[in-house]
């Protein structure tokens, strides 16, 4: 193959990937293999001398994108065919492995990887899938299937497992299945990434068998060194936890160990790529690497008469880097790096001088070739197009540039401004944010943290007293990234505007940053307005919009008039550093750019009230009604005004009435159900109704009342309990439709079978989000629903039975 017929070659393969996984589902074996075969026979076709060059070109790339997808597919295929059987989901089997990843230790127990050898059910072996993740509880939890077992009954403190060890234990599983929202992090995709086939808990109550170690094994060495260090980094920065986790997180790779709000000032800092393991940390330590072997072999002229010191030092700083990528977790970004060095060094050593267009291109194949579904990683396109837009530029980065410290600074401060000016239109398709104080903020932490912060933290592997100069050094830094963090103008947020919009900004970013004459820099101004400028959709006056989040066992629901938004309930509280608030509905609000009017809590319980913080955190302005007591934690955040029956307001010719609770019903005791603010919506022609929790006594007073309880749409009582929706209810509000938000095999039993029942002998059609992922209704097309599941579907997404 010729070398300018590489590049489309490259571009195809590239593109071969792309096309498979944006399949919606796999075909079988024998379409992928015919797609290999006919790009083994284009090959043979292109060797062939005789025929006409484009011939020759034509089937080189048209090989290429065939061979790509068709391989793509078949792995796909394999890995698929692993997957956990339906009818051993909530089974109790016992598992034999051995601990195969570092554990992770948070407040509810801890969480690991196993690597399984044995499992059987009642004695029978069973297949089930070879890597596993699972959490061991500890404490009190809620009896039912899945996190929350045996409330009332004290779990067996976990034990502290170490990667190598073989054990017993019985567990629960089932298949990875997360939320899936407009503009949501795809957590199945990630898992499928991982090889994380099954997800589960150990059971340890008082009435199950005891977890059995059954031996130490010399597995996974890489993992047990890493949980050793970061004991120790843990052990020798006692005062400060926060610091001591961004250690663990340079020095082996535990992200986890990094606080929620710091992450947050990282972000809204734009240094967040400087706190984990990623390219950054990976091609700087290469860098050194590599100084420090050719220094070495250059001492000695034996050496260097047998192999080069350039060549020596190549070769050296590649490996050591891919020594420190393993033990610091060989996550995605490291694993790219590594490709990417590995590629280049490899063109250096063969001699070859080839253009930067296609060393980049090269790179970016082999990555896709490794890891085909990286092209669904914002990490993978931030990465690259950062690295190809300083080839581009020749800011320097890749070259010997200018000396001095002056010289340097100026250069490292042109190659930043470079990137930020042309990641900016990206970030904000990927992420709807791009922080403003960036460039201000990396200037100090780029050198800081890896010129100072990282070096002193791996050097204290081997003189642990350094750990403590390091903690003092990351400490300085986050004052000042806090500092900058909470400038009223640290970031910019804007709706996510369509993906030809980003391409267009991207180009603009780059045509702005090359080194080419004003005139044509200027053309970059008008790519990059829709990107900046994008709006997203809202409804037409007279109408609105339901979007039922899907946010695992709870409620959450924005409802959005043509100038107006609301949002009904807040979903749960997942951990202490988790949240739907945090880990949904903020990022949904942003992509969405919504600007709420009020925050609706129905009532206290948690899986209502858990994402609050969060998002009245994010919305200053918003009216906050709920139920709470005036005691309740969120009133120190948002006073909030009771909901009250009689309650109404207009927005945009759509009308909203309380319905539930009465005034007086705040002077009694009842259960928090029982309190649930319910919430009418209309236009004239479509209603929806939110019920909350409330159970089969409010329902009975509500059609008791009178109250105007028919309606199109509606939000089923307390997520389809056996306490709630009543036949007398159901018969007066007559809903075509009713919507379900619940977890996935979630340990109340929701929606309940007899509810489910009800609802279909009346023909109503029941949508819930474990099925579908994200449900929006719009009041103009009411006819039917969206599911997020069916616009976004994957065949790596999980399908419900």
């Amino acid at each position: 193959m010729r070398l300018d017929v590489l590049p489309p070659v490259l571009l195809a393969s590239v593109l071969g990937a792309g096309l498979q996984i944006a399949q919606p589902q796999l075909w079988d074996a024998s379409s992928y293999g015919l797609f290999m075969a006919v790009a083994l026979v284009l090959i043979a076709l292109a060797a062939i001398k005789k025929i006409a060059p484009w011939m020759r070109m034509s089937a080189w790339v048209l090989a290429g994108l065939l061979l790509l997808f068709g391989l793509t597919g078949w792995r796909a295929l394999i890995f698929e065919r692993q997957t956990l059987m339906p009818e051993l989901e909530g089974r109790n089997l016992v598992i034999t492995g051995v601990v195969s990843s570092m554990p992770q230790r948070n407040e509810a127990g801890l969480r690991f990887r196993l690597a399984v050898q044995t499992a059987q059910q009642d004695g029978q072996t069973v297949r089930v899938p070879q890597k596993l993740e699972l959490a061991w509880y500890s404490g009190v939890f809620a009896k039912g299937d899945g996190p929350g077992e045996l409330r009332g009954e004290l779990q067996r403190v976990p034990a502290a497992l170490q990667a190598g060890e073989r054990w017993q234990m019985t567990v629960r599983l089932k298949a990875p299945h997360g939320a899936l929202n407009p503009h949501g992090f795809d957590y199945e995709l990630w898992q499928w990434e991982q090889g994380v086939q099954a997800t589960g808990y150990v059971r340890a109550g008082p009435k199950d068998p005891i977890p059995e170690l059954l031996g130490i094994t010399w597995r996974y060495p890489v993992e047990w060194a890493r949980g050793q260090v970061r004991e120790r980094i843990y052990a020798h920065v006692p005062d400060d936890p926060h610091v001591a986790g961004l250690l663990a997180a340079l020095v082996v790779g535990d992200q986890a160990a990094i606080e929620r709000s710091d992450w947050d000032v990282f972000r809204a800092t734009g240094v967040a790529h400087l706190m984990s393991i990623s390219g950054l940390h990976v091609t700087m330590f290469a860098w050194g690497a590599a100084l420090l072997v050719g220094w070495l072999w250059r001492r000695s002229s034996w050496l260097c008469l047998r192999v080069s010191a350039p060549s020596a030092a190549l070769v050296g700083g590649i490996i050591l880097a891919l020594a420190y990528a393993l033990f610091s977790g060989w996550g995605v970004p490291a694993q790219r790096t590594v490709l990417m060095l590995v590629t280049v060094g490899v063109l250096r050593l063969l001699g070859l001088r080839w253009p930067w267009p296609l060393v980049w291109l090269l790179a970016c194949a082999v990555v896709v070739l490794m890891d085909p579904w990286a092209l669904l990683q914002a990490g993978f396109w931030l990465s690259f197009v950062a690295v190809g837009v300083l080839f581009a530029t020749d800011s320097g980065a890749f070259s010997a540039g200018k000396t001095g410290a002056r010289g340097q600074f100026v250069t490292l401060m042109r190659e930043q401004w470079v990137i930020t000016l042309a990641l900016t239109p990206l970030s904000l398709l990927l992420f709807g944010q791009v922080s403003l104080v960036g460039l201000l903020a990396n200037a100090l932490a780029i050198p800081w943290v890896t010129l100072c912060v990282t070096p002193l933290a791996l050097l204290g592997t081997f003189w642990p007293a350094l750990w403590q100069v390091a903690a003092w050094s990351v400490a300085l830094l986050t004052a000042f990234l806090s500092q900058l963090a909470a400038w009223p103008w640290a970031t910019y947020a804007s709706a996510q505007a369509p993906v030809w919009a980003g391409i267009a900004g991207v180009l603009g970013g780059v045509l702005l940053a090359w080194r080419l004459p004003m005139s044509w820099r200027l053309l970059g101004v008008p790519l990059l307005l829709p990107v900046l400028l994008w709006q997203a959709p809202r409804p037409p006056m007279g109408q609105f919009e339901l979007l039922a989040a899907d946010i695992g066992q709870g409620n959450a629901v924005l409802l959005r008039t043509a100038h107006h938004a609301l949002l009904y309930d807040a979903g749960p509280r997942f951990s202490r550093e988790s949240d739907a608030g945090h880990r949904v509905l903020v990022p949904l609000l942003r992509a969405l750019d919504v600007r709420l009017d009020t925050l609706v809590l129905s009532h206290r319980d948690s899986d209502h009230t858990g994402g609050a913080q969060a998002v009245l955190m994010m919305q200053p302005q918003a009216r906050l009604l709920s139920s709470i007591e005036p005691e309740h934690e969120l009133q120190q955040v948002r006073l909030a005004e009771p909901c009250a029956a009689g309650q109404h307001w207009q927005w945009d010719g759509v009308f909203f009435e309380v319905l539930h609770p009465q005034a007086a019903d705040y002077t009694g005791v009842r259960k928090t159900n029982a309190m649930s603010c319910t919430l009418r919506i209309s236009n004239g022609t479509q209603t929806a109704l939110l019920a909350g929790d409330i159970e089969q006594t409010q329902e009975t007073r509500l059609v008791a009342s009178g109250a105007p309880l028919a309606a199109d749409v509606l939000l089923v009582p307390h997520h389809g309990s056996k306490t709630s929706s009543s036949a007398a209810f159901l018969d007066v509000v007559h809903p075509r439709m009713a919507l379900v938000q619940s977890g996935y095999r979630n340990r109340f039993g929701h929606p309940a079978s007899p509810v489910l029942v009800r609802y279909a002998e009346r023909h109503i059609t029941v949508v819930d989000t474990p099925h579908c992922g994200a449900v929006r209704w719009q009041s103009w097309q009411a006819q039917g629903v969206t599911c997020e599941r069916e616009v976004q579907r994957r065949y790596w997404h999980h399908q419900v039975p």
